[in-house]
């Protein structure tokens, strides 16, 4: 039997949590953000909650984000997940991506 996990995926933060996405967000067992963080917070705040995957979104600027990838390939379970901030960024071969 497969191992079930419940992964929230957000994006487009710009800098802000609201109360009801932390209190869904808690119910995770991981954390995807797709980019647009605009402060270092945002992040330490959601690595509280559960593990985080993210990339560096275009508004992502500044020495705290320099070091967020640009895109990102990693697994949950046996699920092989690639992700980037701007589909037009996508590369053409994704052959090893679920």
């Amino acid at each position: 039997m497969k191992e079930k996990y419940r992964v929230g995926i957000i994006s487009d933060t710009h800098g802000l949590l609201r109360e009801e996405v932390i209190n869904t967000l808690k119910t995770c067992d991981y954390i995807i953000h797709g980019g647009d963080i605009n402060k270092k917070e945002i992040i330490d705040e959601l690595k509280k909650i559960a593990p985080i995957f993210v990339v560096r979104g275009n508004n992502d600027k500044g020495e705290w984000a320099e070091d967020l990838p640009r895109e990102l390939y990693f697994n949950i379970g046996e699920i092989n997940f690639y992700m980037i901030h701007n589909i037009k960024d996508i590369p053409n071969n994704l052959k090893n991506v679920d």
